[in-house]
């Protein structure tokens, strides 16, 4: 019987082959990158709010501590947003006409909450407790960046599991001392005199007396100290319960 395919079309059929699986390997390459994007994430882009509430002001420039407007974040899973009462207990008495502290009056005036703009929200079959996570040496800015130089408030990182894996795998690359969780400032290398007591302490305990510390060195004994075992922060049940 007569031949009927030319010969050349089999490379036509493999180039065929070959171009689907490197279109398809593309496709899944783009997916990545888009479901990483800020575009998905928010990661980046700065939230509008009813109050152009200013951390940077605050924060850098009064000098408030985190823990003045979010209460909570050492005891509960949630971090806290502060109630009208807490910013009224300064703007009762500062710029007590300024247009943009309105939603803030009336808030106070008619007992409704302002409704704030979530910023790090995760989803909610995923577990997060801030409270461990201070308690186990987690600073605020690991997470939440330079909160302290940011005008309106954007997520820093993605919070995307992957992001979270990467501190649950190797936490000795991300912690601090428990008595520098909220130093906006906090890095290392760090002078040895800067530590605290405690922290020198656990230091000298596992052999470390350098000058400056360097975060290697300083990780794996705040590792040990908090007892931090790294096998329980990889099992999934940790924050899918």
């Amino acid at each position: 019987m007569a031949q009927i395919f030319h010969p050349s079309a089999n490379l036509v059929a493999k180039a065929t082959i070959f171009g689907a699986a490197f279109i398809a390997a593309g496709a899944l390459w783009i997916g990545d990158r888009v479901h990483r994007s800020p575009y998905i994430t928010q990661a980046q882009v700065a939230r509008e709010q009813p109050v152009p509430f200013s951390h940077k002001h605050h924060v850098k420039g009064i000098g408030l501590d985190c823990r003045y407007c979010h209460g909570s974040v050492e005891e509960g899973a949630f971090a806290g947003i502060p109630p009208t009462k807490t910013c009224m207990t300064c703007h009762s008495q500062l710029f007590t006409d300024a247009p943009m502290l309105e939603p803030v009056r009336e808030s106070w005036r008619t007992n409704k909450s302002v409704e704030w703009v979530r910023v790090h929200d995760l989803p909610d079959f995923a577990y997060f407790n801030h409270s461990i996570h201070v308690a186990q040496g987690v600073g605020c800015s690991t997470c939440h960046g330079a909160v302290d130089e940011m005008p309106l408030v954007w997520r820093e990182h993605s919070l995307n599991m992957d992001w979270c894996l990467a501190c649950h795998r190797e936490p000795e690359r991300f912690i601090r001392p428990r008595e520098s969780i909220f130093d906006m400032d906090w890095e290392t290398p760090i002078a040895w005199s800067a530590l605290d007591g405690d922290t020198r302490s656990i230091l000298q305990a596992a052999g470390v007396e350098s000058d400056p510390v360097l975060q290697a060195d300083l990780g794996p004994a705040l590792v040990e100290a908090y007892g931090i075992v790294t096998a329980q922060l990889e099992n999934c049940s940790m924050c899918h319960r």
